[in-house]
């Protein structure tokens, strides 16, 4: 057979391997969440942790409610598990290599599941380090689990008690096709339609 065939029939192949291999979300990412077009998953994370809310007046009431004060959770890789990172206040994600990304909500839907915290789109608006964070974009996440404050306990007598939800959720971030590029990542173009044939 000849070698140039072989050579570019394996990297068709490779390329169609990677728009192939993407599972389909129970439920799917909406329209609102969606990045824009040229944006690659560079990291899918899992993050197991804490909603953390404290009890506060509101401003425009007498009344008292829950109000979050911040994330505090584990990021874990989504395809073997290894802990890469954490997630805290800003909101800021940080990976073991150090690199950070602070993020800033531009999107919300609510959770399919009414007592799950809801699905979010960020843009990144600030990075620290080289590694993979600093070249992150946006941050969707999705597959929400618990985390959402409690619906009483909150009053006069409590206010400043802090109370922490566990939560689930998978993050995925993205960054520029040619960052990607360029940096050897193993990723796979994703425009703002083929992002809802992601899954944890």
């Amino acid at each position: 057979m000849n070698r140039q065939f072989v050579k570019y029939f394996s990297a068709f192949t490779t390329i169609l391997s990677a728009f192939t291999i993407l599972p389909v979300l129970a439920n799917p990412i909406p329209d609102s969440l969606k990045v824009p077009n040229q944006q690659v998953v560079l990291l899918d994370a899992q993050a197991k942790g804490v909603q953390i809310y404290v009890c506060k007046a509101t401003k425009t009431t007498n009344e008292y409610e829950w109000t979050l004060k911040a994330p505090n959770a584990i990021l874990f890789n989504a395809k073997d598990g290894t802990q890469i990172g954490k997630h805290y206040g800003g909101p800021t994600w940080e990976a073991n290599d150090g690199s950070k990304v602070v993020g800033a909500i531009k999107t919300r839907v609510n959770s399919p599941s009414q007592d799950t915290i809801p699905w979010l789109l960020l843009a990144a608006k600030s990075h620290i380090g080289n590694g993979i964070l600093s070249k992150v974009n946006y941050i969707q996440r999705v597959n929400t689990t618990g985390g959402k404050a409690p619906s009483d306990g909150c009053d006069s007598n409590h206010t400043g008690i802090e109370t922490q939800v566990n939560y689930t959720a998978t993050y995925y971030f993205y960054g520029a096709v040619q960052s990607s590029l360029r940096d050897g990542l193993h990723t796979c173009p994703i425009s703002s339609r083929q992002s809802e044939q992601f899954e944890k």
